[in-house]
């Protein structure tokens, strides 16, 4: 099953994905959202799509696709999650994993134009496999535990700006946070949809030239790994989004360094997950 959400901003409404097709949900439900998850909303779906799925309304083709989860209460990352990655980075392959977060407000559609900030030269990609939490997590057992708190996989781009990252007193969160930094979908594929979460190829181009490609495999803390390990030190909540880290390739790790620059074209694929593409742009005030 595949949860998709569509429609102007500030107004999406909550789908799914059958077969190519986009039908319209939000007759039966409000989104896909923290009480959806939390509240046994899967269950409730998957039944509706066995029943009525191709008799939903169908969405128009020309909607824009959002995000496929609703604004969550927590965006967290694992950086450096990929030995070869923190090479490229000239930093230490961390002991446990580093975690940071991101402001919720940068969620965007898949396809959404990505502004880069004012006066930046140093906007750069980050393909990485988001997990979407499906119920509420503190103080996990074991990863067995964790493993059930998924609700399902989807891509994102870890959008960050690399002066301000780096440069600017050593907080990451500072690069990381502009409006659009954090692209989602183009669907969530829930987790029994996917077998092997640790074997899944990665890939993104710029202006269709290959920059990123990756497998899952080569990640230092796996999925459930993280989840259970974040548990440890906050609640994670249903809805909420976890960014699993980025194989090398980045703009940064280049040599010389390349920067995404007005009119870029970004696609990143992940397999079982799908395609999702930005072209970045200048702000303009």
């Amino acid at each position: 099953m595949k949860l998709i959400r569509f429609g102007e901003r500030g107004k999406e409404r909550p789908g799914i994905l059958i077969n190519g097709e986009r039908y319209d949900c939000s007759g039966r439900f409000n989104d896909w959202d923290h009480t959806f998850f939390q509240h046994g909303g899967l269950n409730l779906l998957q039944k509706l799509v066995e029943e009525e799925g191709d008799k939903l309304p169908v969405v128009n083709p020309q909607e824009r696709w959002a995000s496929p989860v609703a604004r969550p209460a927590s965006i967290v990352c694992a950086g450096l999650n990929y030995a070869n990655h923190a090479k490229e980075a000239e930093m230490e392959v961390p002991k446990e994993p580093v975690i940071f977060m991101k402001p919720t407000n940068t969620l965007a559609g898949p396809y959404d134009d990505v502004i880069i900030p004012p006066g930046s030269t140093k906007t750069d990609y980050e393909i990485e496999l988001a997990i979407v939490m499906g119920k509420n997590a503190l103080y996990l057992k074991d990863e067995a535990a964790a493993y059930e708190c998924i609700a399902g996989y989807t891509i994102a781009n870890d959008v960050s700006e690399r002066e301000y990252q780096l440069e600017r007193g050593g907080q990451w969160v500072k690069g990381k946070s502009s409006p659009g930094f954090t692209p989602l979908g183009p669907f969530l594929a829930i987790r029994d949809n996917i077998a092997e979460p640790r074997n899944m190829d990665l890939q993104l181009t710029v202006n269709n030239s290959i920059r990123q490609i990756g497998n899952t495999e080569t990640m230092i803390f796996h999925p459930s790994s993280l989840i259970w390990y974040i548990s440890q030190y906050m609640q994670m909540e249903a809805g909420d989004v976890i960014l699993t880290g980025t194989p090398p390739g980045v703009g940064m790790g280049m040599q010389p360094p390349q920067y995404l620059e007005n009119g870029d074209k970004v696609e990143l694929t992940i397999e079982g997950l799908g395609t999702q593409k930005q072209v970045f742009v200048d702000y303009i005030p």
